[in-house]
């Protein structure tokens, strides 16, 4: 039987690149007598940029901490022991590099077992142990504090989470089996399921006080200084900690129960990490953690020796490291600065692009448009916006003086961009509107001026073509709603300049959005696989397959929302502008559905309606059915989702030969994050790689062996 020390060992040797995390012990007098005591303090020696993680020697370093106040404890020289991090940063879980080296199902479950006999330690010591988190906390950083006998949290800090499930793990250092024992089971199947598959959400410090994981909530300022006081008096008697009583009855398989509803509302099966999750949760009702640590090291093992988490891994590379650097982006000291930005155009796009350049930047922004009751609806849409960050305490009162002051609206563009460095139209997609609005603006703005077009199908080239300085032209498009999808595609026109290029790309930095540059190709990248793929679908429902059987076919791969749901967001109408404009490129591979085009000239919002009867599920709008004309071929759920992803892998296939992105890595990125395509499909490529469909299709994989798979 190997030792902890002996596991880790061997996992160290297998990942010599670890950043690794030091454990330091010091000792303290606590106040009011309370007696000696000793603090470990997890830092890998960079600042907050480089978050501390726990690899397989960082776990050895802890548990050599360990086994010093082991000592101490049994030798009555100190009456408790706690942790806590570097500034700002407690601990954010196992390192993931070191995850996707390994090749083995028992050398990942020598990792689960190897943090789960050092973490189970610190509850094991002969005192009381506590868990200070002063910084970020995540994973199994999270969990290390569920192992101490007591645990404060810092008000200040801003992401505290179990996010593994939405990489496709489990919490398997102690996270499945301590916290519903700790918090109850369905605040459990929150934090664990429904924030984790909820696009990752963070808890704040509060949040995780009024949860229940953390005993007391100190400011961040004086933190550890409270959280020492706190000890003392919780040691010597003084303060009392009290936790509720944990449901053990229907409420437990009851929050199970609801955990498999959100886990089948978004994923429908397609990712294990969920379910998986849920077994150990609806175990642990039973309180035998053992039982539960060994059921955690069991999946963590299967989880890391699957499809799922290597796509998870390779699409959370994308969106933290990729997305930084983007490929084929110019050096940016070429970039200009932005001191003033133009919009053309007040409706809703327009409006909401120019309260983002507002708040990112902070300089003037001025809006125009063809009349003045349009440009004073635009400007108000961004002062009311303005209040309810106000309102929701995002700002203070100054703050929003200031952004109001800076927004403006004139019908004349000479007055309005004279001076703007950055001007971006959002008017109607129609090339010939688009080619007069940049011929007026042009006219007016200066030599220096970024000309951005939000076009989201048209050719920016041919909307640059007419101009005296084409080269300042450059695609800018935006997804909905802006505040919230990532993804910026850039577009180099044919006679876009460097300068331009690197302009663009600075401005979409500080507005905090993911850039990928794009060759200027009709639909550039997001709407160009979705309309092939939505085509696709509609093709197969003029053919003769019921809708419901269409929809249904799509559901294994676990997308955010279903294709005619999709297509009720998007719109009708711009879903079938895009698959004309396409059609026109491609009449070969892209179809215009005429019963799309029936759908649109009925004027519906979708193919479906909503009621509360059927608890707002979306249900095949009769006026719509009454619409549709089908052929008679019928085809099954997996005949259809061949067909889809056979489409899909072509389009992706001809858009790398094409140039359009790099690498198959920027069509996933974007797909991450302009669509809110699933990590566990890792975008796309990786899943159409597992499943064979890109080898069936295009006679070869995307990805390289080990970039989003185990490595051979």
């Amino acid at each position: 039987m190997s030792t902890t020390a002996e596991l880790l060992k061997g996992a160290a040797e297998l990942f010599p690149d670890e950043v690794v995390t030091s454990a330091h012990v010091r000792h303290l007098d606590l106040p009011f007598g309370a007696g000696r005591f000793a603090l470990i303090t997890l830092d890998n020696g960079f600042d907050h940029t480089k978050p501390t993680t726990f690899g397989p020697q960082s776990l050895a370093n802890l548990n050599a901490a360990i086994d010093q106040v082991e000592q101490e404890a049994l030798a009555g020289s100190i009456v408790g022991a706690g942790i806590t991090g570097k500034p700002f940063i407690f601990a954010v879980g196992a390192d993931l590099k070191g995850v996707e080296l390994l090749k083995k199902h028992d050398e990942a479950l020598a990792i689960g077992k190897g943090g789960h006999d050092v973490f189970k330690r610190l509850s094991a010591l002969a005192v009381p142990t506590f868990a200070y988190y002063n910084g970020a906390a995540m994973g199994g950083g999270v969990e290390v504090g569920l192992h101490c006998s007591y645990r404060t949290v810092s008000k200040a800090i801003p992401a505290f989470s179990l996010p593994e499930v939405f990489l496709g793990l489990v919490p398997g250092w102690g996270g499945c089996a301590i916290l519903p024992n700790l918090i109850g089971a369905e605040r459990a199947v929150s934090v664990i399921i429904e924030n984790s598959l909820n696009q990752n959400k963070q808890l704040r410090g509060k949040q995780v006080f009024d949860l229940g994981i953390a005993d007391a909530l100190f400011e961040g300022a004086d933190f550890l200084e409270q959280s020492l006081l706190w000890t003392a008096n919780v040691l010597n008697g003084t303060t009392e900690v009290v936790r509720a009583d944990i449901d053990r009855g229907e409420a437990w398989d009851a929050a199970v129960a609801k955990g498999r509803a959100i886990a089948d509302s978004k994923v429908h099966g397609a990712a294990p990490a969920a379910y998986r999750a849920l077994e150990i949760i609806a175990a642990a009702k039973s309180g035998d953690l053992q039982a539960g640590f060994d059921a955690e090291d069991t999946a963590l093992a299967d989880l890391i020796m699957g499809g799922e988490l290597r796509s998870g891994i390779y699409a959370f590379n994308l969106v933290q490291k990729r997305a930084k650097r983007p490929a084929g982006a110019p050096d940016k000291s070429l970039a200009r600065p932005v001191t003033k930005v133009g919009v053309v155009g007040a409706g809703l796009m327009a409006s909401q692009l120019a309260l983002l350049f507002l708040r990112r930047l902070e300089v003037p922004v001025v809006l125009t448009d063809i009349d003045q009751e349009r440009v004073d609806k635009g400007v108000g849409y961004v002062h009311a916006e303005i209040q309810k960050l106000l309102g929701k305490g995002r700002i203070n009162q100054d703050k929003a003086n200031r952004l109001t002051a800076l927004v403006t609206g004139v019908l004349d563009k000479a007055e309005g961009f004279a001076d703007a460095d950055f001007i971006i139209e959002a008017v109607f997609e129609e090339m010939s509107v688009k080619q007069k609005v940049f011929a007026e603006v042009e006219a007016v703005a200066p030599a220096h001026a970024i000309l951005a077009t939000n076009t989201s199908s048209l050719s920016v080239s041919e909307m640059a073509s007419k101009l005296q300085h084409p080269e300042r032209v450059v695609g800018f498009h935006f997804f909905n709603p802006v505040a919230i999808l990532p993804l910026l595609e850039i577009v180099r026109g044919e006679q876009t300049d460097d300068a331009s290029l690197a302009t663009a790309f600075g401005v979409a930095k500080k507005l905090k959005k993911t850039a990928v540059l794009t060759k200027d190709a009709p639909a550039f990248v997001v709407n160009r696989i979705l309309t092939r793929f939505m085509g696709e679908i509609q093709n197969v429902i003029d053919e003769g397959t019921p809708v419901v059987t269409a929809e249904k076919a799509i559901e294994p791969l676990g997308l955010p929302m279903s294709p005619l749901v999709l297509l009720e967001l998007v719109g009708p109408a711009i879903g079938l502008h895009v698959s004309e404009t396409l059609n026109r490129a491609f009449p070969e591979r892209f179809t215009v559905s005429p019963n799309l085009a029936a759908v649109v000239k009925a004027g519906k919002r979708g193919f479906y309606v909503y009621n509360a009867e059927n608890g707002f599920k979306p249900e095949l709008d009769p006026e719509v059915a009454a619409l549709l004309v089908q052929g008679d071929s019928v085809l099954t759920e997996e005949q259809v989702r061949d067909r889809v992803l056979d489409a899909v892998a072509q389009e992706i296939g001809l858009m790398l030969e094409e140039g359009v992105v790099a690498e198959a890595q920027d069509i996933d990125l974007c797909l991450i994050t302009g669509a809110g395509w699933p990590f566990h499909l890792g975008g796309i490529t990786p899943y159409l790689d597992r499943e064979g469909v890109s080898e069936r299709v295009n006679g070869k994989k995307f990805l390289a062996p080990g970039l989003a798979s185990v490595p051979a």
